[in-house]
């Protein structure tokens, strides 16, 4: 359905600028220049990202459930345009990129690169929070000549993307050029395009799109990138040559279609959808579909209002969402947020498969000539944090089909090519449980087994699931993490010894890991408390003992007495010998030199606290913190910073991953992680920046810390968190309201002209770093960490 407000369109209006801008577009013609310039991932600093909420019939998503059929697409949003649109799985990526250019007298200008931009929700509660992932787009010339407004959503019902595309010519006139660039089956290369039927369509085998507006282009035209596109044809010539299509050869294609020119004073509203399909005709349809259904029902749909199940509905089953809203400092906008994006990001196929981000880490220099999922897929660390935020939330559904999930990537004699040990997860996979990469890291083994506790002490799990799932998966990984053993899969011949992992969380070195070893503890006694209830009294003796005897070493092994550091008492990063003390060797990792093992500050230990191995007075603990904190250690080791905010007196805290890290942009000339020539030493190439999670680490210790004292928790104690802590994370989230993985600290050369505390390019938003948010507001709720383990607290923590 097309609206003009304000103007009658005029016959003599098109034909004027079809011999204006578009002269000799009669003849078809097959476009040049293939393949194309090299095809790029998308930005990856999301402002926005959406999908539509889809209701599980028992346990799983398939059509004719309260929502309908179940739609397969999810959008992300970056500079005003929308960025990667995934359909089918959560990681197949069919468009990089689509914007408009405008044209106007003298000049050709896109929403990307030349307006400004910003970005807010369509459909909110009284207080502004948001009830769902639709987004208002206001795009606006830096000199006042013109304004876009999309609102941007998807069909419930259809793969198909909805962007409601509003023109205000507001000095002189203008001509609108929507521009597309499709990565069918997620590749840039391999693609065909055309214009049949006057819609731009592309497509690579099965995966299909067409895009089609409520009133037809203008004209129509595809072209391969940096050749024969249409944003190309624009800056350089001046016109847009109608090619019909790219002709045999495959290639990165683009697509461009122009919509009727606006005079000085004029508005333009037209809805324009992508339908996807196996095939072209499958596509149309599902095109046609929703513009006949038309915006109101759609997005009324989407949101849940009326009679439709949507959005708000999810929210609304949520029970302590209200409570956790008023723990924050923003009126809880960041709250409903966090719920949202988290659910989001989760494939539709494969019920309970949690990614780690909708993104691919400084993805705009990242090739895509190959399938590259990036953060679209699983690693049961970051699983295992969205499924315990969302049990936080008050889902106890998605958590479920999580646990029921994970038997996809645990290794089993049944693994194909396996050859060696069994019960260990996989590092990271896609979310269909293809492998990507193989390592050990004892703490995503440790964790299935935490969550299976957590879920059977909130009675989400039943004692009859619980026994369905010991030992099929349960029993395998906590013999593991008791017996190790050799691993026999793909490249990865390692024999395994726990406590010692061959990665750690931050997936880099090997060794004896204060976090990981946090984790192996508490699912060791985890799965001793669910043994002994199902009456397996040797297995559950023998998880405790190997519990006991590591705990019992973790100083010995892990705490050094002899650092470089303060007073040189605090707990290493890693160590990969059974001496503290001896300044032995780390690996190299990331562009950055391995250097002694004394050197690396990381504030992994307080996981220690966190599952309740170690009490927050622990003298080990209160020892590292001094290091962790001093702000005087050269910039390159320093770990802690702190961030202002214009027009806020107050200061919030924030954490590196560790000093020494290379894992982000170059401090010489701001360049993304991987492009730069390293010159190796110190101090130069590539530096890990701020991580917004270690501010929710750091709350939750702190609240561990006011639980412990004389009297426990105080208003003052939770006040105090809230306001430095809750409120810390809710300063990183952009205007979106996407939390990063990486906020700049100020350090060297700006990435793009970052201020500080802005998120990076590295990934947005983490789906971690909402986890996070969400279950330090459960927990100052609470007054208790929610990630505790209470037996292992009682054992440990005295």
């Amino acid at each position: 359905m097309t609206r003009n407000i304000g103007f009658i369109r005029h016959a003599a209006l098109a034909a004027a600028f079809t011999s204006t801008l578009l002269a000799g577009t009669a003849l078809a013609a097959t476009a040049p220049g293939a393949p194309g310039a090299k095809p790029m991932l998308a930005y990856s600093g999301k402002q926005g990202i959406g999908t539509s909420y889809e209701a599980y019939v028992q346990g799983r998503y398939q059509d004719g459930g309260a929502t309908g059929p179940v739609s397969r697409v999810w959008f992300s949003l970056a500079h005003g345009v929308i960025t990667e649109t995934m359909q089918g799985l959560i990681h197949e990526a069919q468009l990089r990129e689509m914007q408009f250019a405008v044209k106007g007298d003298g000049f050709v200008h896109t929403e990307y690169d030349d307006m400004e931009s910003h970005v807010d929700y369509l459909h909110t509660d009284a207080a502004g929070r948001p009830l769902s992932l639709a987004y208002r787009v206001i795009n606006r010339d830096r000199n006042g000549r013109y304004e876009i407004e999309k609102h941007i959503f998807t069909d419930p019902d259809r793969d198909v993307l909805f962007v409601r595309s509003i023109f205000r010519a507001l000095k002189g006139s203008l001509t609108p050029v929507l521009l597309a660039d499709p990565q069918m089956a997620g590749t840039g290369y391999g693609d065909k395009a055309d214009t049949k039927g006057g819609t731009l369509n592309a497509g690579e085998g099965r995966h299909n799109l067409v895009i089609k507006a409520s009133q037809p282009f203008t004209t129509a035209s595809v072209g391969f990138v940096g050749t024969s596109d249409g944003l190309t044809q624009l800056r350089r010539d001046g016109v847009l040559k109608a090619y019909d299509r790219t002709g045999s050869r495959k290639g990165n294609v683009a697509l461009a279609g122009a919509l009727p020119t606006l005079s000085e004073g004029q508005t333009a509203t037209y809805d324009i959808v992508v339908g996807f399909g196996t095939d072209h005709a499958a596509a149309l349809m599902a095109a046609d579909a929703t513009l006949q259904a038309g915006y109101p029902s759609v997005l009324a749909h989407y949101n849940g209002e009326g009679d439709r199940i949507g959005w708000q509905d999810y929210l609304a089953g949520l029970d302590p969402l209200k409570d956790l809203a008023a723990m924050a400092t923003d009126g809880g906008r960041l709250a409903h947020v966090s719920a949202l994006v988290l659910k989001a990001q989760e494939d539709k196929t494969h019920a309970g498969a949690l990614i780690a981000s909708l993104s691919a880490p400084w993805g705009d220099t990242v090739s895509s000539e190959k399938l590259a999922t990036g953060y679209k897929a699983v690693w049961p660390r970051d699983f295992y944090q969205c499924a315990m935020a969302m049990l936080a939330l008050g889902d106890t559904e998605t958590p479920l089909a999580a646990f029921n999930y994970l038997k996809m990537i645990q290794v089993s004699a049944a693994t194909k090519g396996n050859k060696g040990a069994t019960g260990w997860f996989l590092q990271k996979t896609h979310v269909d449980g293809t492998r990507e990469w193989m390592a050990v890291q004892l703490d995503q083994t440790a964790m299935p087994l935490m969550l299976g506790w957590k879920l059977w002490q909130a009675g989400v799990l039943d004692e009859a699931a619980l026994n369905q799932m010991y030992p099929s998966l349960l029993k395998p990984a906590a013999d593991f993490l008791v017996r190790g053993g050799t691993v026999g899969l793909d490249w990865n011949k390692a024999s395994i010894k726990p406590p010692y992992t061959q990665q750690e969380r931050w997936e880099e070195q090997e060794g004896y890991s204060p976090s990981t070893t946090a984790a192996i503890v508490a699912g060791l006694v985890a799965a001793g408390e669910m043994a002994e209830k199902l009456g397996r009294a040797e297995d559950a003796a023998a998880y405790r003992a190997t519990a006991d005897q590591i705990n019992d070493r973790i100083e010995a092994l892990m705490f050094t007495t002899a650092g470089s550091h303060g007073n040189g008492r605090y707990f290493l990063r890693v160590n990969q010998n059974e001496n503290p003390n001896d300044k032995g060797p780390v690996n190299p990792a990331n562009g950055q030199q391995g250097l002694t093992e004394d050197v690396y500050l990381d504030g992994g230990f307080l996981e220690l606290v966190r599952y309740g191995v170690r009490s927050p007075d622990a003298p080990s603990i209160t020892d590292s913190l001094e290091e962790l904190d001093d702000m005087s250690i050269p910039d390159h080791f320093r770990v802690k910073y702190v961030f202002r905010y214009e027009g806020d007196p107050m200061e919030y805290p924030g954490w590196r991953r560790y000093g020494n890290d290379g894992y982000g942009e170059d401090v010489r000339n701001g360049g993304n992680y991987g492009t730069g020539e390293l010159e190796g030493g110190m101090g130069v190439g590539q530096r890990g920046r701020v991580w917004p999670i270690f501010t929710g680490e750091r709350g939750h210790y702190e609240l561990a810390r006011a639980g412990a004292k004389p009297g426990g928790v105080t208003p003052a104690d939770l006040d105090h968190i809230r306001m430095t802590y809750v409120r810390g994370m809710e300063k990183f989230a952009n205007e979106g309201l996407m939390i990063p993985e990486q906020v700049w600290d100020g350090v060297g050369v700006a990435p793009a002209g970052y201020v500080l505390g802005q998120g990076t390019n590295s990934a947005t938003p983490l789906a971690w770093s909402h986890a996070e948010y969400v279950k330090l507001l459960r927990s100052v709720r609470d007054r208790q960490v929610w990630d505790l383990y209470a037996p292992v607290a009682a054992r440990y923590a005295r």
